[in-house]
This record gives C-alpha cells, structure tokens and sequence, in this order.
C-alpha cells in the first residue's frame, strides 16, 4: 500500500486537456522546454525490444534521471492549472483513488473458460465456411470476401446493385459497414456479407484472442484499464477490449459466458445501472414528464411512447415503444431526423414529427440542449455534475459541420460525463468497503455503467447491499439512481 499522496502526470493534464495527447517527451517539452530521451530506443522496437528490468543501470541512468526529473517539475505546474482551473478535487477525490482501485483490478484479473472458447471457435469456424458457400453462390463467383476492393467489384461492376455506387478517397467502391447497411434491400447477398463480417470480427477480436492473453502464472485475463483515454471521462480498456464485446447478438453474448468465477466457491456478480444517462438527463434538464416518471417508477420508454403518440400507457405497442427509446436514447446524442429515420425505419419526415412531437412533450429538454449550447459557445466548455470539463474550441465555427458536431458533443459530455463520474466514485467507496471487511470477494471488471465481482458464496448477501448500496447513493439526482444485480456461475448468465 503507498501511503503518501500520488500525482500522476498523465491523469492530471487529461483532467485538465481531455482531448489532447498526455505523453511525457511531450509535456516535458511543451512546458519545459526540455528533449527527454525517448524509452524506446533504450529499450528497442519489436523483436529486439528487451524489458527495462534487465538493462544495466549504466545504460538507463541518463534517461531515468531525465525522466524523474521531467516528472517531478511538471507536477508543480500542473497542480497549479488545476487548482485555477478548479479541478483539484475532481483530480485528488475522484482520479488518483481510482488509480489505486483500478491497478487492484487489472492485479485481480478475471477467470475465462478457454475450453469453452476452443469449441466456440469451432463453431464459428464452421458456420463461417458455410457463409462463404452461400456469398459465392449469391454472387457467382469465388472472391475475397475480406477484401475491400474484389467485394466492390463484385457488388458494383458485376452485379450492378446500385447505380452510382459511393468510392472512397483510394477510388475503391466502398464496401463500409454503413454503405452496405443502406444497400440491404437491394439483395440478400448483402445480409449474407454483414453476418460473415461480424462472425469473422468476433473470431478475431475476441475468441480465438482470449486464450492467448491468459497469464500463464495466475491462469487469468488482467485487461489494462485506460484512465485518460475518452475525452468524455469514460473509462476504455485495452487486451482484451471488454467495452466492445457485442452484446445485441446471442452470439457476440456468448463469449461473455466464457467469463467464468474462479472456483466452485465463488460466483460473478453483476450491477449495472439502468438508464443512467436518461436518469441524468432528467435531473439536469428538470423536465417535469421525465422526472414523475422516473420518481414514480414508470417505464421511460413507454412513458415517452405515451406522450410522443398520444395513448394511454396501456395502449403503447412493442413499435412505439422501440421508436420512444430510439428517439430517448438518440436525444442524447443530438440525433437528426435522418438518423432516427435510419435507425427505426421510418422516412426521414416521420422521423422529424417524432422528433418535434418529443419536444413539445418534453420541453424542458429542449431548453436544457438550447442552455448548455449557449454556455458551451460562452465559455468554450462544458462540465459535469462534479466539475469534470469537455473542451470545444469548434462550438463557434463558421463551418455549420464542425459546429453541429461540437453542439452534440456540449449536449452530450455533461450526460455521458456525469454518468463515468458517477460510477468511478462508486467503485472507490465500494473497494474501501471491500477492504474494510477484509472480504474474499473482488472487484474485478468495469464496462461503461456495470461492475462485475468475483463474489464468495458466505459473503453473497453482504456484497450485495454494499454494491447497491453505494452505487445508488454515489450522487444525489433528482431521481432515484436504481442499480439492477445479477449473479451466476459466469458473465452471461449474471448479466
């Protein structure tokens, strides 16, 4: 256990520059002036690189000295740019904690059934040979499906399915998830090509790549955590990437069963916050239909579908409802009318009546997305519910593209912000918890607005009022922040 106080160099100029880039060689050099020796070539590039354990002193001396030295002068200014930017206490409270709590959790690590994943492969392997047999059937023709450029000249210049198809810069038809997500009516060789794309990206990214990232000393998965990375506060995680495993999928689902507890003596746990970022919006818009039905305990969604198409809640069909969450969920994140047409299926002018209905149900949510723009344009930030900023220099561009999207973003970073910050005070109370019991169970993941435990069966009980407990009061809403648990032999099953 350190016991003196941590600053970190890197935590602390996200903090204070999210979008920017934290690499010491550059900090030291934009405020001191200073050309620090660069680690790789002390250390080397792929096949040569060695691990700096093993180097003489004599051959790191220069650069750790240089290093230290650059560390300890750049802390002086950055405490000062964070105290006149009053982000002290977000920095010392929030951030440095959740270092320690995070370094606890990638030591920690997570059990996965690698047997399981071998078979799965299989599986996929398999229906992904079958998938290729039926794209050449549909197009005549054996090709490439993986490359980009043979797809397009099947599609384009043989099959004609569009007539003036989009290129990229290269002058390559593209072939993009997006361009051919359009194109699904034209063929059912497009639907075929789109499910070989996901099996082929599940296969790569994450079963077939899981058993090569086990620690052969602790038979574990240790992903890193990445503190300042997302510019919205967000926490991202690299080898594996567990913020991406697709979970609208039963198949992308199934390699979350693959994360297992680590003995018959334990079980996971999962607690994840339901529509937190609704629940947020609610609260800083004050919107008076969003929060009696928050307050009250009402479906949000049908709620919304309610107002929006005028019925009584009873009445609100699976339709409506999938188009109220669309446009709930969407809002957020400054969808347009062509967007929420794309998404539920519906041409761009219904989309738009949707969209106006939303707000002449919700009004306070339309003056809430008009405030925070005017502020944003004032003062070139915005900023969460505990002081966190998201900079944007482009909010009063002349160029109404750069603009539109610094507008979403000004919208979005006090929502999506508040939300990360919620959830990082929330593992900080609930590991001091943990370790004040001296429990067996752990913390041992985060993705976006859940956490995941390796739970000890004595202590089931016990864990679950502290998780819930904490994770509901880490902020104080004018709604009720509600945490909704799950447990089972793995993630699937707890989630």
């Amino acid at each position: 256990e350190l016991l003196g106080d941590l600053f970190d160099i890197e935590n602390a100029h996200y903090l204070l520059h999210p979008d920017k880039r934290h690499a010491l060689g550059l900090l030291a050099n934009e405020y001191l002036g200073l050309e620090i020796i660069d680690k790789q070539s002390i250390i080397g590039r792929g096949n040569s690189k060695q691990k700096m354990s093993t180097l003489s002193n004599k051959k790191i001396e220069k650069y750790a000295t240089q290093e230290s030295d650059a560390i300890f002068k750049l802390h002086i200014f950055l405490k000062q740019e964070l105290e006149d930017a009053d982000l002290i206490s977000l920095f010392k409270d929030l951030e440095m904690p959740l270092s320690i709590v995070l370094a606890k959790m990638e030591l920690e690590g997570v059990m996965v059934d690698k047997d399981m994943l071998l078979l799965y492969s299989a599986e996929l392997s398999d229906f992904l040979n079958k998938k290729t047999n039926t794209i050449y059937k549909l197009a005549g023709e054996s090709f490439n499906i993986s490359s980009p450029k043979q797809m397009g000249e099947i599609l384009f210049d043989k099959m004609k399915l569009i007539k003036k198809p989009k290129k990229t810069k290269s002058g390559q038809y593209s072939t993009s998830e997006e361009t051919l997500t359009k194109l699904k009516h034209t063929h059912s060789i497009i639907e075929e090509i789109l499910e070989f794309r996901g099996i082929k990206k599940l296969l790569s990214t994450y079963v077939d790549a899981l058993p090569n990232l086990i620690n052969v000393n602790t038979n574990r998965i240790h992903t890193t955590f990445n503190q300042s990375v997302a510019s919205t506060g967000r926490l991202s995680s690299t080898n594996p990437n567990l913020q991406n495993i697709p979970i609208r999928t039963s198949r992308g689902m199934k390699v979350r069963k693959s994360f297992i507890s680590r003995n018959e003596n334990y079980k996971l746990l999962a607690a994840d916050y339901s529509q937190i970022e609704l629940r947020i919006m609610a609260s800083l818009s004050q919107d008076e239909g969003m929060v009696n039905a928050f307050n009250e305990g009402v479906d949000i969604h049908s709620a919304t579908a309610a107002k929006i198409y005028k019925v009584a809640i009873s009445d609100v069909d699976k339709s409506m409802r999938f188009s109220a969450k669309s446009v709930n969920f969407g809002i957020i994140y400054g969808i347009s009318p062509f967007g929420l047409s794309q998404n539920i299926g519906v041409s761009r002018k219904e989309a738009k009546d949707i969209i106006d209905q939303y707000f002449q149900q919700f009004p306070s949510v339309r003056l809430y997305m008009d405030k925070v723009i005017n502020i944003a344009k004032e003062q070139k930030y915005v900023e969460t519910l505990m002081g966190r900023r998201r900079y944007l220099n482009d909010i009063n561009s002349r160029n109404a593209v750069i603009r539109g999207l610094a507008e979403r973003n000004a919208i979005n970073a006090p929502i999506q912000g508040s939300a990360a910050d919620i959830i990082k005070k929330a593992m900080i109370s609930i590991q001091r918890e943990i370790e004040k019991r001296s429990m067996k169970s752990k913390m041992i993941l985060q993705v976006h607005d859940e956490l995941v435990f390796d739970m000890h069966i004595s202590e089931v009980e016990v864990l679950k009022h502290i998780v819930k407990k904490e994770m509901e009061t880490a902020i104080k809403l004018r709604v009720p922040l509600i945490v909704a648990l799950g447990e089972g032999d793995n993630w699937l099953q707890a989630h």
